[in-house]
């Protein structure tokens, strides 16, 4: 496995769209859960040091989710965090920090080239490669239902 993945999207929606459907937790609700996941419920502290977390269920059961902190934001234009992935347990059990960043780039039809990059995910790998094996698939998953939601 990879301990990078990199992903590009067109999206048909301005950057500005992009950038809030990443920050507005309800529009995360409907977007940021891979595969038959569903987000339970999304908070986001959108400023520098504010916290991001992400519940998700599957069939209503807690299966975890994210638990990350906002590193750098950059208006319409790029935003970084320190990913954590959890499990059912939250804060009682271990989380796997990894680093993502999101670049939007304006498109001259009016779209966002949107480039995705999930790194240092090492200990994810070592300690659940079979959720580390899943992060490339689930990243391509949910950015097809963002394109949808900030179109």
């Amino acid at each position: 496995m990879s301990t990078a993945v990199r992903l590009h999207r067109d999206l048909p929606a301005p950057p500005e769209k992009v950038y809030r459907a990443w920050l507005d937790p309800d529009l995360l609700r409907r977007w940021l859960a891979p595969g038959g996941l569903e987000v339970a419920r999304a908070e986001v502290e959108p400023r520098i040091g504010g916290r991001y977390r992400i519940w998700h269920t599957d069939a209503g059961a807690d299966v975890g989710g994210f638990d990350c902190e906002l590193v750098d934001l950059e208006q319409d234009r790029r935003i970084v965090w320190r990913w954590g992935f959890v499990g059912p347990q939250r804060a009682a059990g271990p989380t796997f920090d990894s680093l993502l960043t999101v670049t939007l780039d304006g498109k001259p039809d009016g779209g966002t080239a949107l480039t995705l990059v999930h790194e240092r995910l090492d200990d994810l790998a070592a300690a659940m490669p079979q959720v580390a094996d899943g992060v490339a698939p689930g990243w391509t998953s949910v950015l097809d239902k963002l394109a949808e939601v900030a179109a």
